[in-house]
């Protein structure tokens, strides 16, 4: 499994190709919707890529909890172990 360095890279890549935010951008403290700008809809995509990029599974319940990219990459992290 991918550890958080590969993780928040591999999720730096997604949120640039979904919301134009630049990778360098995509910090463990910044905020999707606060700091990155991140829509719902664009939210989506990202789960959504990023389910597959690491093949782990988001449930929709869990999406609202991921506030920050730091939340992301915690819980991607735990999902594939």
């Amino acid at each position: 499994m991918a550890d958080q360095k590969e993780i928040l890279s591999g999720l730096a890549e997604i949120v640039n190709e979904v919301a134009g935010v630049p990778v360098d951008s995509v910090q463990l403290d910044k905020a999707f919707t606060d700091d990155l700008d991140i829509d719902s809809l664009s939210m989506v995509e990202v789960v959504v890529a990023a389910e597959e990029k690491f093949g782990v599974k988001i449930p929709d319940d869990d999406v609202k909890d991921l506030r920050t990219v730091g939340d992301a990459v915690t819980y991607i992290a735990q999902a594939g172990a």
